[in-house]
């Protein structure tokens, strides 16, 4: 049954709508397609599997996938031909460490593909346009917590905080000129079932990986360092109440748990859970990742929206454990951490930003 907030009912609005949704492939994006094309006429998916896979997407019978780039205008113009009705921009070049290695290759698919897309939906006159934007993107590394919507910092340490930052940027101007209307939905450390691991990708499956595999697991810092980690299946509910209730236009809404985790904690949990005895080691500090802490305000998106983000962080966490192992021998085949070895574990890899 649907949730109805203040008598919205934000799942019954998506009826006889078609729905685009870039990076469709990845972990949030997979999930937001299963929980969505029950509810809508026809589903669009535009993902170009660099850091995804097609078997990761559900095969039904309203779900149309689309292989190519943000940036391919022959790709966004035959998607735009079915008049898409609500757009969820959750592709990135993600994420922090990968924009300091790639920071042109960050610049056009942040920067350029989103604005394509913004402008794209201007001209064809969508009902909604959310941007998946990015909680440490915005608040910097000196923001008071817990993190609330109206700080934002011009301190960003990497060029993935930059361009996320300039993905709001964009909104607020397609808003205020074009009258898009638009919503910033700001994730903060997604997990659960859908995430393959792999070099630049999230602490959760690597540690996962890694410790199915009786490795140690490699913590940079102290380990004290907190971060937010949120359920996908959360911020699917997030994302599904932002695309139709009419308050969230113009609006920005955290998408997170509003608790707080150490990364040693965290591994040990990991550890735990897959019976690994090779504990953790400990690696080089990264000059850009200055968060010693995060943790989110979701206050305005459960007074706005409804969000109340329910899961027990232990109880997701096995679920991911549980999705990894059915699809083991798909993951090892993808060997996303190329061509060091899909064993190997480096220095310098855990994670502190989700994004599919």
């Amino acid at each position: 049954m649907a949730d109805l907030h203040e008598g919205f009912d934000h799942l019954a609005a998506y009826k006889g709508k078609t729905v685009f949704i870039t990076g469709g492939a990845g972990a949030i994006g997979s999930n937001l397609v299963r929980a969505i094309s029950p509810l809508c006429e026809k589903v669009l998916v535009l993902d170009n599997l660099v850091s995804s896979a097609r078997w990761n997407i559900p095969s039904l019978p309203n779900v149309m996938f689309v292989e190519g780039d943000i940036l391919d205008e022959v790709k966004l113009k035959r998607i735009h031909l079915d008049k898409p009705d609500i757009v969820f921009h959750l592709a990135a070049f993600f994420a922090n460490q990968n924009s300091v290695d790639h920071p042109e290759n960050d610049l056009m698919v942040n920067g350029m593909g989103t604005l394509r897309l913004m402008e794209y939906a201007t001209l064809t006159g969508v009902d909604r346009f959310v941007y998946a934007s990015s909680g440490c993107s915005i608040y910097g590394s000196s923001a008071p917590l817990p993190l609330k919507e109206d700080f934002v910092s011009m301190h960003l340490t990497t060029p993935y905080q930059i361009t996320k930052m300039l993905g709001e940027l964009y909104g607020n101007f397609f808003w205020h000129h074009f009258d898009l209307p638009i919503v910033k939905a700001r994730f903060f450390n997604s997990y659960g079932p859908g995430e393959i691991p792999g070099q630049y990708r999230n602490v959760i499956p690597n540690f996962t990986y890694w410790a199915m595999k009786g490795l140690p697991l490699p913590i940079t810092g102290t380990g004290e360092e907190t971060r937010d980690f949120t359920f996908v299946d959360d911020i699917v509910d997030g994302l599904l109440r932002a695309g139709t209730n009419p308050k969230a236009i113009g609006e920005e809404f955290n998408l997170a748990s509003g608790r707080e985790t150490t990364i040693k904690g965290l591994a040990e949990m990991i550890n735990e859970a897959t019976n690994n005895p090779a504990g953790i080691k400990w690696a080089g500090v990264r000059k850009w990742d200055t968060k010693k802490r995060l943790r989110a305000d979701v206050t305005k998106a459960g007074e706005l929206l409804g969000y109340n983000p329910d899961k027990d962080f232990m109880e997701g966490l096995m679920e991911q454990i549980a999705w990894m192992r059915e699809n083991w021998d798909r993951i090892e085949a993808y060997n996303a951490f190329g061509p060091g070895g899909s064993s190997a574990v480096p220095d310098m890899i855990v994670k502190d930003e989700s994004k599919s």
